[in-house]
């Protein structure tokens, strides 16, 4: 229970690192969906785009090593050399990308149909999102979640706030001062989205500078080959992920008419933005467990801990799902504020239910990274992204954003079962599929029912929601004692 406690602080550290960031980029929903911020809704659908295209490229140039530093830096004594030897490799790697996208940024922005001044601005905040992929794992393998949480939360910020200034106060400032007029450029909202991106993370990056600063480059390339050998396998699966979580955007723009693509894409990403509560939820319980799992494997019986987290994880999703669904119609206009991107909300629970599924499979996927075999995790990944690929190809034609929204979840749900499935053959966990299973059922059911058939009769949504939440209070009353003592 100790160490369940322990978890517990981590997590909520790390959530405040993750939740609250988010939560404060949360405020940019709402001023591009704002009217006449952006010149419309296919605006805010090709802002959308290109951040899909963001998802992928994080993932192809992280390679998977950050989570083979994690294991090598918990498996190996000399963990100077770990540290020094992915740094060095990412460093390269990245510079690499660098000089070939520049190179190639006027065929790359013809092919994806967008300008190229976008593809330029993107290739630098990849290469400096790139640099600090190490550092910030080395914060949390070495346990400093509030360096982690500060640093988080002010690139956040600077986003933020030169967001609100590119967008909503220098056209003003413009019109009566020299300097402003000479930094404002009018229809160039898309582009000063991208330049606040780049100013934060240069200013992240200058951050992590002392880790630079004490870094011994020193090259092990027997251990590069070591966890190159443990990261592919990851990367394959990241690849696969960032296909579920973003592609559908991208197949949105090229399966759809091309007079409605981007605003077909606008409004589904504005009413996705509803289940980032899920979302955050599930990153920050994430972002506490990895480090905890490695540096767990080898005590006693840590099957026994890794049932009750996952028990825990899907407690507190079941409530937030359910909360989450029965006050959609509420939060709706304070994140969306244009009724123009109201016509989604169709999606929400389908994809408040998918991050919930992606939660648990992060959870579940204990067993294939505590076992090295990473590449079921590649396997389990290519197979969701295949149903993704093909449920869109087949659906979008037929239910445009609608069927991107059932391909998600039928996805990630699908990847779910099947961690569980070989997780029980290679590393046996003795969850409690009957109580799980319970919480699962009662809150799909009542989000479902709340939603679809009694939308925004809030009497008996928050009923529902009473009664759920007393059934998790009296089944855990135990684990949150535990958790509350001193």
């Amino acid at each position: 229970m100790g160490a369940l406690k322990s978890l517990f602080k981590q997590t909520a550290i790390y959530g405040l690192a993750t939740v609250l960031p988010r939560m404060l980029s949360f405020l940019l929903v709402p001023l591009y969906t704002t009217e006449g911020v952006l010149a419309s809704v296919a605006e805010y659908g090709k802002v959308t785009i290109i951040f899909s295209y963001f998802v992928l490229f994080n993932v192809v140039l992280a390679y998977g090593m950050e989570t083979a530093f994690f294991r090598f830096y918990n498996k190996e004594s000399n963990k100077a050399t770990v540290i020094s030897t992915s740094t060095i490799s990412l460093m390269l790697s990245t510079f690499g990308f660098v000089i070939i996208g520049l190179f190639f940024q006027n065929a790359i922005a013809n092919f994806i149909n967008l300008d190229v001044s976008y593809i330029n601005l993107v290739i630098w905040i990849l290469l400096l999102d790139a640099m600090v992929i190490i550092p910030f794992a080395w914060l949390r393998a070495t346990q400093q979640p509030m360096k982690y949480a500060v640093i988080k939360i002010l690139n956040v910020a600077i986003n933020i706030g030169l967001n609100v200034f590119f967008l909503l106060m220098l056209e003003d400032l413009a019109a009566n001062s020299g300097f402003f007029r000479a930094i404002y450029k009018p229809n160039f909202e898309v582009n000063y989205i991208f330049i606040a991106n780049l100013i934060a993370s240069l200013v992240t990056l200058l951050l992590m500078l002392p880790f630079y600063l004490k870094l011994k480059f020193s090259f092990s390339t027997n251990l590069w080959k070591q966890m190159m050998k443990y990261a592919i396998p990851v990367l394959i699966a990241g690849v696969a992920f960032s296909i579920n979580e973003t592609f559908d955007r991208i197949l949105l723009d090229y399966l759809l008419p091309a007079d409605i693509a981007k605003t077909e894409i606008g409004m589904y990403s504005a009413c996705y933005k509803l289940a980032l509560f899920m979302t955050l939820f599930a990153t920050a319980y994430r972002l506490g467990i990895e480090p905890f799992f490695f540096s767990h494997a080898n005590t006693q019986n840590p099957q026994k801990n890794y049932a009750k987290i996952l028990e825990l994880f899907v407690a507190f999703g079941a409530v937030i799902l359910l909360s989450v669904v029965v006050f959609a119609d509420v939060l709706k206009p304070i994140i969306i504020r244009s009724e123009a991107y109201w016509e989604a909300m169709w999606i929400v629970p389908f994809i408040l239910l998918a991050n919930f599924c992606l939660g648990i499979y992060h959870n579940l996927s204990v067993w294939y990274k505590i076992t090295d075999r990473t590449k079921f995790g590649a396997y389990i990944s290519v197979v969701g992204a295949l149903v993704t690929l093909a449920l869109n190809f087949w659906l979008i034609p037929i239910m445009s954003y609608r069927g991107s929204a059932i391909a998600t979840l039928s996805a990630y749900a699908l990847m779910m079962v099947l961690s569980y499935y070989f997780g029980r053959k290679y590393y046996p966990i003795p969850y409690n599929l009957k109580k799980i299973g319970l919480y699962l059922a009662l809150s799909i059911g009542l989000s479902f029912t709340s939603f679809y058939l009694y939308r925004a009769n809030y009497i008996l949504g928050i009923a529902m929601l009473i009664v759920f939440l007393s059934i998790v209070i009296y089944s855990e009353k135990t684990v949150i004692r535990q958790i509350l003592k001193r």
